[in-house]
Order: C-alpha cells, then structure tokens, then sequence
C-alpha cells in the first residue's frame, strides 16, 4: 500500500509550482495516513477527514479514488482535509470498527465529528469540495476569513 500511496504523490502530483513571481511554491502533498495509526478523536475540530475504506489496496475503486483525490491536493489543504485509508479488513482498526465498510467506501467527516457523506464509489474532487462548502462549520470559516 505504500508503494501505491508513494507513487501517487510522487507521479500524480507535480514537483514545484513556480508562482507568478518565479519564486518556486513549496509542493502540495496530500495528508494521507494509515487507519491503523490513527483515530477518530485525534482530528475532533481540527480536519475535515475523508476515509477511503476497501477490502485490498488493488481494488480498482480504490484507486481511482486515491488518484481523482490527487488531482487537486491544493483543495482540500485549503479546507483541512486529512485523507484516512483502511486497505486491511482483518487488521479492525478503531476506524474501521467505528463505521463499519463494507468492501470500497468513501466517508467524509466534518470537524464536528459528524459522518456527512458515505458512498459506494469514487467521488471526484469537485463533488467532495462542494460537499464541504455547503457544511454550516465550513461557511463560518470563509465568513471568518473576510
């Protein structure tokens, strides 16, 4: 799973940026961890997470999903998203025993700890940032900012 993980962020996703003053923009990466090593609790007002759950890591939904979340890491930094993925079924971490997949499954959580969105299939970055937007926490944050 890590050597997947490495080859998106490191194929998918470009080396630098060069901004309009030619200074180079440090690189975007996607925040993307293992199930295993986290929990729920540790983002509690902190990220918006989007779990990406499947049964092995070579299961074609899955990849779709971790490459279209890739696409556009810049988005979902810009929101505090924290990407979880659960590749293991038999290992039960917390997360997996907490929501309960079954097979591939998209789950987005809000700051509050709310589960906001589950779906069975991939869900393009454009869909996942509207989703977001239209949460009340996320309409504070962008009045808050102006």
């Amino acid at each position: 799973m890590l050597r997947f993980l490495s080859f998106i962020l490191v194929v998918l996703l470009p080396l630098t940026a060069v901004a309009q003053d030619g200074q180079p923009e440090p690189e975007l990466v996607l925040d993307v961890r293992p199930a295993m090593d986290v929990t729920l609790d540790e983002f509690m007002w902190l990220n918006r997470l989007i779990v990406v759950f499947a049964d092995t890591e070579l299961d074609p939904k899955f990849r779709e999903q971790m490459v279209l979340l890739a696409e556009e890491p810049a988005e979902l930094a810009e929101r505090d998203v924290v990407i979880i993925t659960d590749t293991d079924p038999r290992g039960l971490s917390d997360i997996r025993n907490t929501l309960r997949p079954r097979g591939f499954g998209f789950v987005f959580i809000d700051k509050d700890g709310v589960i906001k969105l589950r779906k069975p299939a991939p869900w393009h970055v454009r869909e996942i940032i509207r989703s977001i937007d239209k949460t009340e926490l996320r309409r504070q944050e962008i009045r808050q900012q102006r």
